[in-house]
This record gives C-alpha cells, sequence and structure tokens, in this order.
C-alpha cells in the first residue's frame, strides 16, 4: 500500500493502476488461466456429446467417456481456482483504491477553507466524498475484470469459432459489435441520468443535514410543517433522479443481450447444414455441440461488454465531480510522505527535522498594513486596519456589535483573499504556503469545533502530552474529574453533551495545547463567570509569554492588562494602551466603565 513512486498523481486515474501494479500482476496470471482455460468447457461438452453418440451406436466405449469426464472435471477445477484467484485480488485492488482515493480525497477536504467547503454544501461534499469515490471505484473494478472475464474470453471463443468455420463465425459476429455501438450511443443519456441523480443525492443529504441540525429551532418557531413539505419536494427529486438512472442501467442490458443473440439462428440454419455435409464446412455433431456452446459464450460476454460501457460512463461521471478534489497538497514534507501520511524508507529523519524546524518556529513581530476585506458578495467589512505587535505581547480587540472584530481574526485564515499586508517578520502572510500558515496560526473562533470523542483526544488531537496539564489552564480539571468516565467522557458531536462555558474552555485547552507563535482568540471567556475568567486569564498570559495574542472580547475588565487595544467601528480602528483608548475614545470609555471599571 505504500505510495514509492514520487511520480505519482492522484488526479489520474491511470496512477491508481500503476501504483496497484503487483495486484494486478496476479490478477493478469489468474485470468489469463481462467479465461483460456474456460475454451475446455465447450471442447470437452463437444467431445462427450460426440462420445455419447459412439456409445449409443455401439462405437465407443464407456471408458473413454469416463476419460473425458474426468479431464473435464480437472479442467473445470483449475478454471475454477484460477477464477477464484483473480476475483479475490480484483476485490483487494478496489479496496486499495478505495482507502487510497479517499485518504487523499478527506485530506484535501481539510486543508480547503471553510468558506469554500459551506459554498459548495456539506451533502454534496458527502455524495463526493462516499457515493462519487465508491462509484468511480467500481467503474474501474468491473473494468479490470472485464478485461480479461470479457476481452480475453471474447479473444479465445472467437478464435475457436473461426477454426471451426470461419464464414459462419464472421457471419455470427456481426452483431456483439452492433450492441457495442448501441450501448456507446445510450452514453450520454446515462451519464446525464447519473449526474442529475448525484445532484439530487446532494441535495437530499443538505436538506437532512438541515433538518437533524435546525430540528429544535423549527419546531419551537412553528416550521415543521413548512420545512417538512420542503424535504418530501426533495425526496421526490431524488425519488424521481433515482428511478430514472435505474431504468436506464436496467433496461439496457438486456437489450444488448437480445441483439448479440440473433447470431444463434444463422448457427440453428447453416450449422446444420454442416452437419448434413450441405454447408461451408463438414461438422461432427460434436463441432455443432462446440461451436454453439462457443458463440452463446461469446454472446453472454459480449452482453457484459456492453454493460460495462453503462459502469464506466457512470464512473465517468463521478470521476469529473471528485477529480478537482484529487490534488497533491501543497505540504512541505508531503513529497516525503505516502498518500496515507506514512514516510518511505530513508525519510523518516528527514520528515521529522522539517516537522521539528515547524514546531520550533518563532515570531517575532506581526505587522498588518493598510488591511481591507469584503467578501465575496461584496460587502466592506475592514477599512484600512494597521496595527503592530511584538513577540510576548496580548492585544484585546473589541468594538461594538458586527464591527468586524470577528472578520480581522479570520483574515488570518486567508479563507479569502485581503487586500493590504500581514507580515510575519517580514513575510507577507498570504505568500506563504498552507503548511507554513498553519504552523505559525493557532485560531480559536467564537463557535469552537468539538468532535464526538473523549475529552482527552478533543485536547490533544494525537499529540502526546498530558492533557491534564491544559485542563488546569482552563479551569476545567476537576469538571472533568466529576463525569461519567472522566477524561475519557464523550463529549457529543460538536460538544453537545457539554455546557457552552466548558465547551468554550475544551477548545481553549486544545489551543493552548497546540500552541503556535501566534494565537488569535475570539470571545474565549464568554459563559464564565469573573473569577474563573480571571484565573484563565492568568494561565493564559503565563502560558503565552513566547506568543503574540490577539484576543478579540466584549468583556472589557481585563483589558488594563493588555499591551495593547483595537478599537473597532465601522470596519475601522484606534489602537492604543488602555489609558490611551479610555481618554480618546468616548464609547470605550462607557463601556468600560459600565462594567465597573475605572481608567486606573
Amino acid at each position: 500500500m505504500k505510495n514509492k513512486s514520487r511520480g505519482f498523481q492522484p488526479d489520474r486515474v491511470i496512477s491508481y493502476f500503476k501504483e496497484e501494479w503487483k495486484v494486478l500482476l496476479t490478477v493478469t496470471i489468474s485470468g489469463l488461466i481462467y479465461n483460456i482455460g474456460l475454451l475446455a468447457g465447450p471442447w470437452f461438452e463437444g467431445k462427450m456429446t460426440g462420445c455419447l453418440v459412439e456409445i449409443l451406436k455401439g462405437l465407443g466405449a464407456f471408458s473413454d467417456m469416463l476419460v473425458l469426464v474426468l479431464g473435464y472435471v480437472i479442467a473445470i477445477a483449475v478454471v475454477q481456482i484460477a477464477r477464484y484467484i483473480k476475483r479475490f485480488y480484483v476485490r483487494r485492488f478496489a479496496n486499495n483504491v478505495n482507502r487510497r482515493m479517499k485518504e487523499i480525497l478527506y485530506a484535501s477536504l481539510v486543508r480547503k477553507s471553510r468558506a469554500s467547503l459551506r459554498e459548495e454544501g456539506e451533502g454534496s461534499i458527502m455524495t463526493k466524498a462516499i457515493l462519487d469515490v465508491d462509484d468511480c471505484v467500481e467503474g474501474m473494478r468491473k473494468f479490470t475484470t472485464e478485461i480479461f472475464d470479457t476481452g480475453v474470453a471474447l479473444a479465445a471463443y472467437a478464435g475457436m469459432l473461426l477454426w471451426y468455420d470461419f464464414r459462419l463465425a464472421l457471419l455470427c459476429m456481426i452483431f456483439p459489435p452492433i450492441s457495442y455501438m448501441t450501448a456507446e450511443k445510450m452514453k450520454k443519456m446515462i451519464q446525464r441520468t447519473g449526474a442529475a441523480y448525484k445532484e439530487q443525492s446532494g441535495y437530499l443529504s443538505n436538506a437532512t443535514l438541515d433538518r437533524a441540525e435546525n430540528a429544535i429551532t423549527y419546531r419551537v418557531f412553528g416550521c415543521e410543517q413548512e420545512r417538512q413539505q420542503a424535504y418530501e419536494e426533495n425526496l421526490t427529486s431524488y425519488e424521481k433522479s433515482a428511478v430514472k438512472v435505474n431504468i436506464w442501467n436496467s433496461v439496457m442490458p438486456p437489450v444488448y443481450r437480445i441483439i448479440s443473440m440473433v447470431g444463434v439462428l444463422f448457427i440453428l440454419y447453416f450449422g446444420q447444414k454442416n452437419v448434413l455435409g450441405t454447408g461451408w464446412s463438414t461438422w461432427t455433431i460434436a463441432s455443432f455441440t462446440t461451436f454453439l456452446a462457443c458463440f452463446v459464450k461469446l454472446y453472454v460476454k459480449s452482453s457484459s461488454a456492453a454493460k460495462l460501457f453503462n459502469a464506466v460512463h457512470k464512473a465517468q461521471v463521478s470521476w469529473k465531480r471528485i477529480k478537482p478534489l484529487l490534488t497533491k497538497q501543497e505540504e512541505s514534507t508531503q513529497s516525503e510522505k505516502n498518500v496515507f501520511g506514512i514516510p518511505e524508507n530513508g525519510e523518516v529523519a528527514k520528515q521529522e527535522i522539517a516537522q521539528s524546524e515547524i514546531r520550533c518556529r518563532s515570531v517575532e513581530q506581526l505587522q498588518v498594513r493598510h488591511l481591507n476585506f469584503t467578501y465575496p458578495d461584496g460587502k466592506l467589512i475592514l477599512k484600512d486596519i494597521s496595527f503592530q505587535a511584538e513577540k510576548g505581547q496580548m492585544i484585546g480587540i473589541t468594538g461594538p456589535v458586527a464591527c468586524g472584530k470577528s472578520t480581522l481574526g479570520k483574515a488570518f485564515l486567508c479563507e479569502y483573499p485581503y487586500e493590504g499586508q500581514i507580515l510575519v517578520d517580514g513575510e507577507e502572510f498570504q505568500n506563504m504556503k498552507p503548511s507554513q500558515r498553519t504552523s505559525i496560526i493557532g485560531y480559536l473562533g467564537h463557535d469552537p469545533e468539538l468532535f464526538n470523542d473523549s475529552v482527552e483526544n478533543n485536547v490533544l488531537m494525537g499529540e502526546k502530552k498530558n492533557p491534564d496539564d491544559f485542563l488546569k489552564m482552563v479551569c476545567m480539571d476537576e469538571e472533568v474529574k466529576e463525569m461519567d468516565d472522566g477524561i475519557q467522557t464523550l463529549v457529543g458531536n460538536g460538544g453537545v453533551r457539554l455546557s457552552g462555558g466548558q465547551g468554550k474552555r475544551l477548545a481553549l485547552a486544545r489551543t493552548l495545547c497546540h500552541k503556535k507563535p501566534v494565537l488569535i482568540l475570539d470571545d474565549p471567556f464568554s459563559a464564565l463567570d469573573k473569577s474563573t475568567e480571571r484565573q484563565i486569564f492568568a494561565n493564559l498570559k503565563e502560558q503565552s509569554r513566547e506568543s503574540i495574542v490577539l484576543l478579540i472580547s466584549h468583556r472589557l475588565y481585563l483589558f488594563p492588562q493588555m499591551d495593547q487595544i483595537i478599537w473597532m467601528k465601522d470596519g475601522k480602528t484606534v489602537v492604543g494602551t488602555h489609558e490611551e483608548l479610555f481618554a480618546r475614545v468616548p464609547e470605550y470609555q462607557k463601556l468600560f466603565t459600565e462594567e465597573g471599571g475605572s481608567a486606573k
């Protein structure tokens, strides 16, 4: 399963076949034995038919039939063993490709911006990550299978038919190509209905997620009936598209088989002439039986080939949808890993050095110059923002509701391009590789993202540290001990089993565990009493002496302890110390005084 080829291109189908060449070699050998061995069946059947006729005439012996039967059984046993080996390794090939493709796709999704993911829709992404990959791999599996089960077998059967009577063989074999042409003509319709089905599947997944996530809101505001009707419309559209795609995928194979089967009529007519000695060749009953059996098997295989076209066309639709997500990552150490993130032999030390350099990087200065930020809808949020922060400083960011505080924090995530400059030790942040930006910025959003796992795993995220140390920093260690399973307690999807304050503190513990040179904390102390907030703030200052902290908050009583404060209003800023803003900005003075603070 290791990706030893540095030329692997995840957005090219051929690369997946090259990576599994050992498995495919086994498939090739067993497939050739199986499909060439299939010729033994019709040959023995014809011989046994002829032998039976000879025995009935009194010209043959039972021992002759016994030898043929034993030979037939041995031949079939060899063929079936080869068939088992081929199918086993074809399935192994498909499983390996499925896992490899999903690993790459999921890695791509993790590194996409939240904005682009939300724009595309969770339902569509789920469809691509699961159904489209499965359909694409299934097409590759069927293609691999049919190369032997159809391609080699067709060539073998055709060769035997031509050997017995080339004129009759050519006449009968006109019809299988017609079935192929028919299948190719139906390509656009099958692809169109397949694409419509995938699209409706994505819409239905989105609607299902919406109902699950917002069920309480709809119920409280009496919108259940309306949402139920909208969901029924999505479900109806999905059902119609599913029916159409199933009709086209199910109805056409019998049509292909009927077209291929027409040649039997010619065999019955011209074959009996050959037996009677008035045709193109002179046949015995055994020859006629062998020829007919070979053609029946050939037409079955040819109809399978036409059916394969449907599967390939369906896979092409899925491939077009997932191909943009199957791209090489820009990570600096990615070239030294295989697609599963496992270092290759000889590259472990180099990767460890690279990772050590990332973890140990220090930022001395952060400069924001004339920063402007506009969302894709055209609304300008941040206007000409400039400030500077040094290592070890804590910067407070505050202002009225909807003044752009959170947007300023998100600008450092580079989900959307900004105008102006964000300089980290003089280097433009937006020009860095994603891996470099990730190694610098630690971000805690207003709505922390917690996953359905234990408290411990939500904090550590794979790090080999003591989670208790970080839970103490956020004053949550005693609460965790009182939980049913302690640090192994499952928090639920999104932290649903925790209170709002616990969820915030758990996310903050994770941020401190994975401390970065620049920490952006969006309202990390909400839903906390002042005593707990003061203690966590003191711990945060102690742990962040080597970092630059941008703390976004509307609770100002701790702001006198900040090194700088950024007051935001209408996307513009005033920067200074607490004393300077208290004197220069009446609104800041009013908000601070209302919380019971003083200028001193």
